[in-house]
């Protein structure tokens, strides 16, 4: 059988800054066997958590975490006790929180939205993708199903997620003839997710105006070249960043009545529109992997799970702002807090017409899933 590529050779690849790598895989030299966890059934199993933002933003999905851990048996103190390291936004500093966590000898790190080299900090300890963008595409897995080496988790496919969201935003607007597309800057899947747009774009006589961006600072400068641009609408794309700065966005996107259309958050802070995965449910998988590979199954061994449940949110009260028709594929009625109970849902959100408030129920998320996509045999949206 043969050896997947080693975790160096995989980062030389991507011309990542030979000290930049030999620093970060200097903290893995004391290798040890996978889930020896299993074994040892009475001790306490120490489960790192390495994560972009900070505790407060990522506390749903932390939520979720322990919850899907809890649904599993496990009681936090008792038999599993989890190692937290946050970048709080700072990019820079995940490959020196890995190094952390490995000097922990932890039995497994759950990692979000770290990027490529903090996934591969370690060719040894077990590492569970709550959600990735694109793990293949990106290198981080060989493949879902033979993922290799010690990564497995959760992913989505990006690329095609984004082009989903061009189109979209299309038939809302259909006079936009040219769109912006927020990417976080140097982040691996960018170029695949342009390319993904590109096809989608020449369909729909849309020229994109991309910008990559990586500080809060950057936004008043990003939207000033837009409106020179005179773009016609705007694509957000998944990074955390653009969760932790939805509202900022949001009222920049209002200042210059751009429409848009980004993650799930985005529309429920006040942008137009969101299309996206379930970022909760992926979460609750991760404890899913994290119990088998304390179990003793090594991660090259379980297949990466590809998201399959797509939510579309529109929001009526910044669509009749900017002009805007939200065609309604469903329409209900239910209590509001603002009591004037008058609602109505496109897709699986219901928003309240007076004051946009959303009141998304999970039985509504379950019955309308995938309303406007289909997956094809390969899982990928089309």
């Amino acid at each position: 059988m043969t050896e997947p590529p080693s975790p160096l050779r995989m980062l030389l690849s991507r011309h990542t800054k030979r000290r930049e790598f030999i620093t970060l895989l200097g903290g893995a030299a004391a290798a040890w066997p996978f889930a020896t966890w299993a074994q040892q059934a009475s001790r306490v199993a120490r489960i790192g958590y390495l994560d972009f933002a900070s505790p407060s933003t990522s506390a749903s999905y932390i939520g979720a975490f322990r919850e899907g851990l809890r649904y599993l048996g496990y009681v936090e103190g008792e038999n599993f006790q989890i190692e937290f390291r946050f970048a709080e936004d700072d990019n820079d500093s995940l490959p020196g929180l890995a190094i952390e966590l490995i000097r922990l000898n932890v039995d497994v790190i759950v990692t979000y939205a770290t990027g490529v080299p903090a996934e591969r900090a370690t060719s040894t300890i077990p590492i569970v993708m709550a959600t990735y963008s694109d793990a293949v595409a990106t290198g981080i897995v060989a493949s879902l199903a033979n993922p290799g080496g010690n990564v497995t988790g959760s992913t989505f496919f990006n690329p095609e997620l984004m082009a989903k969201r061009l189109e979209l935003l299309k038939e809302i607007a259909p006079s936009m003839a040219r769109a912006g597309v927020l990417l976080f800057r140097r982040s691996a899947i960018n170029r695949a997710m342009l390319e993904a747009m590109e096809r989608t774009a020449k369909v729909l006589g849309v020229e994109l105006q991309p910008i990559e961006i990586d500080r809060p600072t950057d936004l008043e400068s990003a939207f000033s070249v837009l409106a020179n641009q005179q773009v016609g609408g705007l694509v957000v794309g998944d990074h955390v960043f653009f969760r932790i700065n939805a509202r900022p966005i949001n009222v920049l996107a209002e200042k210059h009545r751009l429409p848009s259309i980004g993650r799930l958050e985005l529309a429920t802070t006040g942008g137009l529109m969101a299309y996206g995965v379930d970022f909760s449910e992926q979460f609750r998988r991760a404890a899913v992997f994290v119990d088998k590979i304390l179990k003793g199954t090594k991660p090259r061994d379980i297949p990466v799970e590809q998201a399959n449940k797509f939510i579309t949110i529109a929001n009526l009260k910044t669509a009749k702002a900017l002009g805007l028709d939200v065609p309604p594929c469903r329409v209900t009625s239910r209590s509001h807090p603002c009591s004037r109970k008058s609602f109505s849902a496109w897709c699986n959100a219901s928003a309240c017409v007076e004051c946009g408030r959303f009141m998304v129920s999970p039985s509504t998320v379950q019955t309308m899933i995938n309303f406007s996509s289909t997956l094809s045999s390969n899982g990928r949206l089309r």
